[in-house]
């Protein structure tokens, strides 16, 4: 695992310079550690820092070629790079090294363009053609490894950080007040956009390619939900569990210490069983949390201890006023899954003990595990059954009245009750539920101004976008669809890289495995959901595997207690961080109401203020930068 960054000039006479670069790889020493290297000619600059996990004495980055007509820096796994070497590579090309990074280099030198669609892993990838005279990026197919850029005509910039980018000079760091209104409704900011109007992500599954003539964004893969198999639940839970042995097994390739998280819920669980499978004792790594109601350490333990694991795991009390800023420099934009705390602590307790971490993210996005997937599925009959008229004119006006319900029992204020039943299709409902702040609320949280400059723009555009390009009219897909490009993408693997990465820790998902999703794609979304339970056809297949108290376990998820810390640990920080200064943003005295109501216990505010307490404290840190 690495971190990578790098210019291209593309007028004639323009000069990378080395001290750029340096500076540019410097900010991402927490990604790689062990390591840098630079490549440098004329308006071309690469830069790599490195995190050894294979080949630790011939993987030296930037990598070329053998006549040093092709360049590489990269960062990530490619899990058949063996078979690679074999299948296309057998003759005329001269390997230096055993690294998946020389694989990368003469696999586009054989297929060019087509040879990312050949790699199964996880990266991203900047390759360098002296003899086109172009910059190729590439990023893999669901995003687990990040990819900025930046480009203005002229000059390219790249990092696997956007603080990276800033080392260059000559960016602008003008707010995206699209982005902007996008994290207020998600949390997070959805590809392409950051919060800077200057800087893009490169979306998952696309490579970019710049020359002189200018620049070309291209998709090369896409999850299909069209081609479903009607298959017996027996047969799905074999060819399943098959495949799963294997994308887990191509992860512990390593020669480094490598072991794996667990939280006592089914995904992580279900790893941590196959890792078993082929080589034990597991390493092992869990935080919990003072408070019982969020704690999981216990189930983890106990798992642990039924397969012998050398368990390690560590207890998060309510002291986390010391890391809100550092998380807020390392996500490098606005960012507020309060998850990222617990992935943080045990990332760091991981890597006291190894240097590869396997995890267990994805389940729910394959399998329809979130609560929330039912409600939709529940809302959207009763859609189906009560005209659009009728719920406009019940919902509607109700949805309108949410924000100052206070008066009401929490139960009548669900999001999800008024304002979904309210919209006329389900992705209009789904948006309105799973928003942090549905408009109704960020017409009170933004000030007048910023509300004038967007201009009547929609955050809900995000998910529509996706929603008609899913290529399939099942209406659980569709949704399964819309989180994979978004919420997966922009919220769970960014805050696990981000998370991980900071502790200098590499994560691997087998559950994100493409061919294994390709196949679970294929199940019908019956077998997903079933009459309201979720992950129905992964607990049949795992019956083998795990214990039954796993399976049936009610899901707790990777929650923290923010709403009590509201009350304590954070009460000064927050009061401070939100109304010592005026921004220009936000509506002070819409948030002073929020912030004595939570107080008071009258409503639980704690989403929104988490919400805007990352916001403020991204602008410090922005400020400072």
């Amino acid at each position: 695992m690495c971190g990578i960054c790098g210019v291209f000039e593309t007028e004639e006479g323009k000069i990378v310079q080395r001290a750029t670069l340096k500076s540019m790889a410097d900010t991402l020493n927490h990604r790689g550690p062990d390591d840098e290297g630079f490549y440098g000619c004329g308006g071309i600059g690469l830069a790599h820092r490195r995190l050894s996990i294979i080949d630790l004495e011939g993987g030296h980055q930037p990598l070329s070629n053998e006549d040093e007509t092709v360049w590489i820096v990269f960062n990530g796994e490619i899990y058949n790079f063996e078979e690679l070497n074999r299948r296309y590579l057998s003759s005329g090309h001269v390997f230096r090294t055993r690294s998946d990074t020389e694989t990368i280099v003469h696999l586009y030198e054989e297929l060019g363009e087509a040879c990312f669609a050949e790699m199964r892993g996880m990266f991203a990838i900047a390759l360098w053609d002296s003899r086109r005279k172009r910059l190729v990026l590439a990023r893999d197919r669901l995003g687990k490894k990040p990819l900025f850029y930046s480009w203005d005509g002229r000059r390219l910039l790249f990092g696997s950080e956007i603080k990276a980018l800033w080392k260059a000079g000559g960016l602008s760091r003008e707010m995206d007040l699209e982005a902007l209104s996008d994290y207020f409704s998600y949390q997070y900011i959805p590809a392409p956009k950051t919060i800077y109007r200057s800087v893009r992500k490169l979306r998952p599954a696309h490579y970019l390619v710049v020359d002189k003539s200018g620049i070309r964004e291209v998709p090369y893969w896409d999850i299909q939900f069209n081609q479903t198999r009607q298959l017996s639940e027996a047969e799905w839970c074999a060819e399943f569990l098959a495949e799963y042995r294997s994308a887990v097994k191509a992860r512990l390739i390593s020669e480094v210490p490598l072991g794996a998280f667990l939280s006592g819920g089914i995904d992580s669980s279900s790893v941590v069983a196959l890792m078993n499978e082929f080589q034990s004792p597991v390493t092992t790594c869990s935080i919990g949390f003072t408070e019982e109601s969020y704690d999981e350490a216990a189930d983890a333990r106990r798992f642990a201890e039924t397969l012998g694991a050398k368990h390690f795991e560590h207890i998060v009390e309510p002291h986390v006023i010391g890391l809100i800023s550092k998380l807020a420099w390392h996500y490098d934009e606005p960012f507020a899954d309060s998850s990222a705390v617990p992935t943080y602590y045990v990332s760091q307790v991981a890597r006291r003990h190894v240097t590869v971490a396997l995890s267990g993210d994805g389940g729910d996005e394959n399998f329809a595990g979130y609560r929330r997937y039912k409600l939709t599925m529940r809302e959207d009959q009763l859609r189906s059954f009560v005209p659009a008229a009728v719920r406009r004119g019940v919902f509607g006006p109700l949805g309108e009245l949410y924000p100052k319900m206070d008066w009401a029992p929490q139960v009548f204020r669900a999001k999800s009750t008024f304002q979904s039943l309210a919209r006329t299709s389900t992705i209009e409902g789904y948006f309105s539920g799973i928003s942090c702040c549905p408009p109704a609320l960020k017409k009170q949280l933004l000030t007048g101004d910023i509300q004038k400059q967007l201009g009547g723009y929609d955050s809900a555009d995000v998910m529509r976008y996706h929603y008609e390009r899913a290529g399939t009219l099942d209406p659980l897909s569709r949704i399964q669809y819309v989180d994979m490009k978004t919420y997966l993408v922009d919220d769970i693997l960014v805050k696990v890289d981000r998370a991980s990465m900071a502790n200098s820790l590499e994560v691997r998902c087998p559950l994100l495995d493409h061919k294994l999703m390709e196949l679970i794609a294929q199940i019908p979304s019956g077998l997903k959901l079933n009459n309201g339970r979720g992950k129905y056809i992964f607990k049949k297949s795992l019956e083998p595997v795990l214990p039954r108290e796993i399976l049936t376990r009610a899901k707790k998820g990777f929650a923290v207690p923010v709403a009590e810390w509201f009350r304590g640990e954070l009460k000064d920080l927050t009061q401070e961080a939100i109304f010592q200064r005026q921004d220009g943003v936000l509506n002070n005295a819409f948030l002073t109401r929020c912030w004595k109501q939570h107080q008071r216990g009258q409503r639980d505010w704690s989403a929104l203020l988490w919400t805007v307490l990352m916001f403020k404290t991204w602008q410090e840190v922005d400020k400072a930068a």
